[in-house]
């Protein structure tokens, strides 16, 4: 699968591109959904060193995220963000399909 809607904003292209850079063994960061979290479904990040045959890769400059086909049904029209503020530095998802998440801003339902 290669159309999609997933984006990766520029701020989370230079901070995975910082983190891939660091660590040569890695290369990629995997976005993926899980059961579970406050609010029914968990987004969780891994640094990976390879990818699956069925995986989506996104690339924006020298970054590069992998979506496995489970985790895009979740994920469609999203936007992959970092954010760098007073509260912390995190990635955020952009989840036009939420209808509901926590305040940690991992969790979410549909």
């Amino acid at each position: 699968m290669t159309d999609t809607s997933i984006t990766i904003s520029d701020a989370a292209a230079r901070r995975i591109a910082s983190i891939l850079g660091a660590d040569p063994d890695k290369q990629a960061l995997r976005v993926s959904v899980e059961g579970g979290g406050c609010s029914g479904f968990s987004y969780k990040f891994d640094l990976v060193s390879d990818r699956q045959d069925d995986d989506l890769v996104l690339e924006k400059g020298d970054a590069r995220v992998l979506i496995d086909q489970l985790s895009l049904v979740y994920m469609d029209g999203s936007e992959i963000d970092f954010v760098d503020n007073l509260l912390g530095q995190s990635f955020q998802i952009r989840n036009p399909n939420a209808i509901a998440s926590c305040g940690c801003g991992t969790s979410f339902s549909i």
